[in-house]
């Protein structure tokens, strides 16, 4: 007979092979595209900040488009508001996703990342307006401090060799789910400006019939990319981020198939197949080479960005606000319904995926932008305390998280020993003594 606490509910338990399986998946993807992120990243601070510096600006500043339209836009805005709707379409996908066949889907297991993401976007929010509340213009960044980017975070652990358990690899891909179901309804709600409803109206029409093909498996390329850019450029002209668009498009996609095939990929996972390369390999590292190119100006700049309390406010926000939400509201999660972690974690591993949920980079930089106009000084202070941010948390992180890879590369043994050679590890086949 089991005891009272074996019988308790675990938290960041493994899941199912299939689920582990296509979490895995996912996250090579987003591995690929971090590492192309932080070069991307690399590049554009090296070039911005060297001699030749004022190319660096021309080319980002370049304007190209159709003026009528209100699409005469810079480089730097082609790749903000064109190139991030392909990313937010595959957050979409994956959003819906996790939704309908993915571990939203169970409320009890829901409850974990979501808790924990409400807590990661609330604490960085509060410390942000905290330091910024007597500055004037400045409480309107409250949200850069908010978002987790996960292609940097899995790079992170990718660069240190962390073999972390898949239970909390899943955990982290859910929260970062749900965190940018989170930024996508800030960035709609708290950053439009002004909305133009007659534009806005029309966008509806190209994403209705998108809809309608998808959900009937039409999945030529040649309907649906016409359709899609046609909303975005319909959503673009009515005011509200364009990203939007491509968030929409993702939760048409039907994610079941109609037949009972488990072996074949619904249009969700297969449209995200096709679609994941082009956001991770383009369009994420072509944003942040134009978004992150800040000239620093050595110490002497980094000190001056930091007298902005805007600059204070995301390193905090990043660092401390995320540690303190994400590990926070997991500790009062496991208070309050008496669960238990999974038996072969401890607390340090709670904290230490929660200061890494600090490293914010792609939506940051957006978020950063809208709030205070792209090229501003203030903008230029948030783009230095995003990185700042970041970097501290990723360091900090590697600190806890390297403390515990012995304690991970046995659960990793385990999690990947296949006995009876079916491609299953035992861990995940049913246990024939019960």
């Amino acid at each position: 007979m089991r005891s009272a606490r074996s019988a308790r509910r675990r938290l960041f338990t493994r899941g199912t092979w299939p689920e582990v399986s296509r979490v895995a998946g996912v996250l090579r993807a987003e591995t690929t595209g971090g590492l192309l992120l932080i070069a991307a990243t690399v590049a554009a601070l090296a070039w911005a900040n060297s001699p030749w510096s004022g190319s660096y600006d021309a080319l980002r500043d370049a304007r190209f488009g159709i003026a009528g339209l209100d699409l005469d836009l810079s480089v730097a805005a082609w790749a903000s508001d064109g190139l991030l709707a392909i990313f937010f379409f595959v957050a979409g996908l994956e959003l819906k996703r996790e939704f309908v066949a993915g571990d939203l889907r169970d409320p009890r297991r829901a409850l974990l990342p979501v808790a924990a993401a409400v807590g990661g976007m609330l604490a960085p929010a509060l410390i942000y307006t905290l330091v910024n509340l007597t500055a004037h213009g400045a409480p309107e960044g409250w949200a850069i401090p908010t978002a987790t980017d996960i292609a940097f975070a899995v790079a992170i652990l990718a660069v240190i060799s962390s073999h972390l358990p898949t239970g909390l690899r899943t955990f982290l891909l859910t929260l970062a789910v749900v965190d940018d179901l989170l930024a996508i309804v800030v960035i709609a709600i708290f950053y439009t400006d002004r909305l133009r409803s007659v534009w806005l109206g029309a966008a509806l029409v190209p994403i209705v019939v998108f809809a309608v093909l998808v959900q009937h498996r039409i999945h030529r390329w040649w309907l649906l990319v016409p359709l899609a850019v046609t909303a975005w450029a319909l959503v673009h002209a009515s005011g509200v981020h364009p990203t939007v668009a491509g968030v929409l498009l993702g939760f048409t996609v039907p994610v079941r198939r109609r037949d009972v095939d488990p072996d074949r990929p619904g249009l969700a996972e297969h449209l995200g197949h096709l679609v994941q390369p082009l956001s991770a390999g383009v369009a994420v590292p072509v944003f942040a080479f134009f978004a992150a190119g800040v000239t620093v100006g050595g110490w002497s700049g980094i000190d001056d960005s930091l007298h902005d309390p805007v600059t204070l406010g995301i390193v905090l926000g990043l660092c401390c606000g995320k540690t303190v939400g994400v590990a926070g509201s997991t500790w009062l999660l496991a208070r309050f319904t008496r669960a238990d972690l999974d038996e072969e974690l401890s607390w340090w591993d709670v904290l230490g995926l929660a200061i890494l949920a600090g490293v914010g980079f792609t939506v940051s930089l957006l978020i950063g932008e809208l709030a205070f106009g792209s090229g501003s000084v203030r903008d230029e202070h948030v783009k230095v305390g995003v990185l700042l941010g970041s970097l501290v948390a990723a360091t900090a992180a590697t600190v806890v998280l390297r403390t515990r890879n012995r304690v991970y590369r046995r659960i990793q043994a385990a999690e990947t020993r296949d006995t009876d050679g079916d491609g299953v590890p035992d861990v995940f086949e049913p246990d024939p003594g019960r």
